[in-house]
């Protein structure tokens, strides 16, 4: 008999140990792949928070440019800078024929021009000088200095031809090639053109779209939350709304999207690729995660909170507005934060309103077009240029520090202001 308890009870500790082994090989394999997901995603990214620079030598000659030896800032304004642009580069290589010359230009982004006028807005005393000045170089230049391009392929494969490679090593050598943090990742908008590619007018879509979000989203769920909890009568027909805002949450994201491109856009009129149809899709689409997690921390308030305001007096709605509700306050805005965090990273919905078209300029309202950082890392996957392959990781990098802001918030607010209850 004792051997027989003594096999079940060691039968018991190896099913045990089974269970822990297999219980710590899945936490094992889960960050497994999670530190290889963010080894590749900063491996492949980080480079694009540096951008390269050319260092190039401008003579700013008044004639030139048609100004005069004291000209106004209007002047400097509307001064002809392509020429002395254009000099500047082909300077690199003053033997170089045509088709060379043609190539020297391509070395640089096409804003190198733009560039160069700043330099003498910002500095007039430089008329009449040469100085040098950094110019951003083109997307393929910039991969070469940072050793993502292969050189060694045929220069029929290569979009960096022979010669202008030849030209780079020679500024690389000449220490007139610099690597600078690229604050224009952050400060321009997307463009055709990845070396000059930025995320100003996707974060701004991002943020206005949450604004519009939370402040629908908000009140009327914690609202939807409360009379469901604390005033409706228990019938079939709360039954009914109850199981329908479970459903909801389990809706796919496109289902609202689709949603949103019927109702809002045809219907409605509301301008297309707008934050403001976007934040009103992820509203829709947030609410019932809102409406359970406030519900979920309303019963979690003891009943003797609301028997003792009612037997001194208070009435249902004094006992559920000044007592029920900021208690539960902790967890509802918990709820609230991560639905949000989640409405951030959704792309399906956003594309079918039109937030995925191409947009240049950074939106100053929830009116003005704009795309938004998942929409924006999408548009960059699908570019073919070489330059967007780290700005699609780098994208990732700041929307991932954007959800773990957002979701470590969520945290403390919980850790701070929830009560726990003996």
């Amino acid at each position: 008999m004792n051997k027989n308890k003594e096999k079940l009870l060691a039968k018991r500790y190896s099913s045990e140990k089974r269970f822990q082994f297999l219980g710590k090989s899945a936490i094992f394999m889960a960050l497994l792949f999670l530190a290889f997901f963010i080894f590749k995603i900063f491996s492949t990214g980080y480079t694009a928070f540096q951008k390269t620079w050319l260092i190039v030598p401008v003579n700013f000659d008044a004639e030139t440019m048609y100004l005069d030896t004291n000209p106004s800032k209007e002047d400097l304004e509307d001064a002809d800078y392509f020429e002395i642009s254009l000099q500047s580069m082909f300077n690199l290589d003053k033997n170089a024929n045509e088709k060379q010359q043609n190539e020297l230009k391509k070395m640089v982004s096409y804003f190198f021009e733009r560039e160069i006028k700043q330099e003498l807005i910002n500095d007039p005393s430089l008329l009449g000088k040469t100085k040098d000045i950094y110019i951003t170089a083109s997307d393929d230049l910039d991969q070469v200095f940072k050793g993502n391009y292969p050189r060694d392929l045929p220069e029929k494969q290569r979009r960096v031809t022979d010669y202008q490679l030849k030209i780079f090593d020679q500024l690389v050598e000449q220490g007139k090639v610099e690597s600078k943090f690229n604050l224009s990742f952050f400060t321009y908008p997307d463009s055709r053109e990845a070396e000059l590619a930025g995320i100003a007018s996707s974060f701004m879509g991002s943020i206005f779209s949450i604004l519009v979000c939370l402040a629908i989203a908000f009140p009327v769920a914690v609202l939807a939350a409360i009379y469901l909890e604390e005033f409706a009568p228990k019938n079939r027909f709360t039954d009914f709304i109850e199981v329908n805002i479970n459903n909801l949450a389990a809706v796919p994201s496109i289902v609202f999207g689709l949603l949103g491109l019927g109702i809002l856009l045809a219907v409605f009129q509301l301008p297309r690729s707008t934050p403001l149809v976007g934040g009103i899709t992820l509203s829709l689409m947030t609410l019932p995660t809102i409406i359970i997690a406030c519900r979920a921390s309303l019963k979690a308030v003891p009943p003797s909170i609301r028997e003792a305001a009612l037997a001194m007096g208070a009435s249902r709605m004094q006992t559920t507005m000044h007592h029920t509700v900021p208690l539960s306050m902790p967890g509802t805005l918990s709820g609230t934060i991560i639905g949000l965090a989640q409405a951030l990273g959704e792309t399906a919905p956003l594309i079918l309103i039109g937030m995925v078209a191409f947009v240049n300029t950074i939106p100053g309202s929830p009116m003005d077009p704009a795309a938004s950082l998942p929409v924006q890392i999408y548009i960059w996957a699908e570019s073919a240029e070489r330059g967007f392959v780290e700005k699609v990781s780098a994208c990732i990098m700041v929307l991932l520090g954007f959800l773990i802001v957002m979701n470590l918030f969520a945290q403390i607010i919980r850790h701070k202001f929830e009560k726990k209850w003996s």
